[in-house]
């Protein structure tokens, strides 16, 4: 049997949408509703599909969590950041697969109205809900809002895009 350690990392984009206020959206993590101690919010991301470039995969997560499609890119992060999935949250195709996830991010400046965002009907209808509500929030701030295991890579985001997230 391979060990976790020795599995490759699962290609991810992500999506950091920035408001004409400066404020980043977040979604609640509709599968941790009602989880203790859970720091549940996130920012819109998921994994890059075959023949696909990260800046797509970025745009269509977007779309697929958010049914936001009213953007213009404003960053790209400077660097891949990865992370491990804790043993104890590796199952299904992560205990078998993938050690963790390898991510590339964007940042996005939304042009449209909070009621372009729609997280219970997601893509059209045509995805289920990851949130259960969202939220704009401070990017600073974000961080703190995310399961420990994801906070560094949120710590490197706030940084990398601080210059961005300010009002348009």
């Amino acid at each position: 049997m391979t060990s976790r350690a020795d599995l490759p990392y699962r290609p991810c984009a992500g999506a950091v949408l920035i408001n004409r206020a400066g404020l980043v959206f977040v979604g609640h993590r509709a599968d941790l509703e009602g989880a203790p101690d859970a720091a549940p919010w996130q920012m819109p991301q998921g994994g890059i599909d075959d023949g696909e470039t990260p800046f797509d995969a970025a745009r269509r997560e977007l779309w697929e969590e958010t049914s936001v499609r009213s953007v213009e890119l404003l960053g790209e992060a400077p660097e891949w950041y990865r992370y491990d999935i804790p043993d104890a949250l590796a199952t299904g195709r992560f205990q078998r697969k993938w050690r963790g996830q390898t991510q590339k991010w964007f940042a996005f400046r939304f042009l449209g109205d909070d009621s372009e965002i729609d997280i219970l009907k997601p893509g059209g209808g045509a995805h289920p809900a990851e949130f259960s509500r969202w939220a704009w929030k401070p990017l600073a701030e974000v961080p703190s809002l995310v399961v420990a295991f994801k906070q560094p890579i949120y710590e490197k985001l706030a940084v990398a895009f601080a210059d961005l997230a300010v009002p348009a």
